[in-house]
């Protein structure tokens, strides 16, 4: 009976509309993919599934310490789990990153724009030619939810690229996922900035790999996640290629705070990122205002 009160009464709010109130998760697994970079795979107390869509994120709070922003890194298929990456690179993501099995999180969302792949956007970008997706270092964990949907597809055979870069071997992420994508049918290459001793693989920036992509670039779209100078050279090498500027997406994360673009604390120019993004067109306008420092 308490049970049931208690799922009434987190209904209640969320059809009251309280979207700055979390639900809470458990901590049901979690894994290191680097040295710094753990992901969390989490579940509803209640037993909700969370409806979301490839790009999106959520709101978590490691109660006691804050709360952060950060992508969500499963398929939207998975609807029971909700899986999280997170680089501790602060408080709060280091409070979250040292959660273990079995403790609670909170979790606002999903919030912001997608990465409008086929099946989950009235206006794919995705559709026709080969999606080459081209992710630097933690920038995979915000695309892997729309590779893993895109390789799952019926006409998937051929058409996915997923070009991955990293700054030394030991920073490769999503391992197992890189390897399973292969076996789909996807077109996988990964390259370091730094080899080591033990690296027998390629060397060099991630556009480098565009070179052995074999792309059909007339009708190709691209989808970018990584640091905003490595989104701007790898747009700008698709666009030399022929890729068409309206096809290429760009994940923008800037100091998103409250989700529902209410404090203003993300405001890029004209976009408040939170609500207007985090994906968005590669634009004139979107290109400019990567050239503005973050503050």
């Amino acid at each position: 009976m308490a049970l049931e009160t208690q799922t009434a009464s987190s209904r209640a709010w969320r059809d009251s509309r309280e979207p700055l109130r979390p639900d809470l998760f458990r901590v049901v697994a979690r894994r290191n993919e680097t040295s710094d970079v753990t992901t969390l795979d989490l579940v509803s107390i209640e037993g909700d599934r969370r409806e979301s869509r490839p790009g999106q994120f959520n709101m978590l709070s490691a109660f006691g310490v804050g709360e952060v922003a950060i992508s969500i890194a499963s398929a939207p298929s998975q609807h029971d789990v909700l899986s999280h990456s997170i680089r501790d690179v602060g408080m709060v993501s280091h409070a979250l990153c040292a959660s273990q099995v079995g403790d609670l999180i909170g979790v606002r969302g999903p919030f912001g724009t997608d990465w409008r792949i086929e099946g989950f956007s009235d206006s794919p970008v995705t559709s026709g030619g080969e999606v080459v997706v081209m992710a630097g270092g933690i920038g995979l964990a915000p695309l892997r939810g729309a590779v893993t949907e895109l390789v799952a597809s019926p006409d998937s055979a051929g058409r996915v690229v997923v070009l991955v870069g990293a700054r030394e071997p030991s920073q490769i992420a999503f391992r197992d996922d890189l390897a399973a994508w292969e076996a789909a049918g996807a077109r996988v290459l990964v390259t370091v900035d730094r080899a080591d001793a033990d690296w027998r693989g390629r060397v060099g920036l991630v556009t480098s790999l565009l070179a052995d992509a074999d792309v059909d670039a007339t009708r190709a779209s691209s989808l970018i996640c990584g640091p905003e100078i490595m989104m701007r050279f790898s747009a700008r090498a698709l666009m030399d290629l022929g890729v068409a500027r309206e096809r290429i997406l760009v994940s923008l994360e800037r100091n998103m705070q409250c989700g529902l673009g209410w404090c203003g604390h993300c405001q890029l120019g004209p976009l408040l990122l939170c609500r207007d993004g985090a994906v968005v067109p590669y634009s004139d306008v979107v290109a400019n205002l990567m050239l503005e420092r973050e503050r």
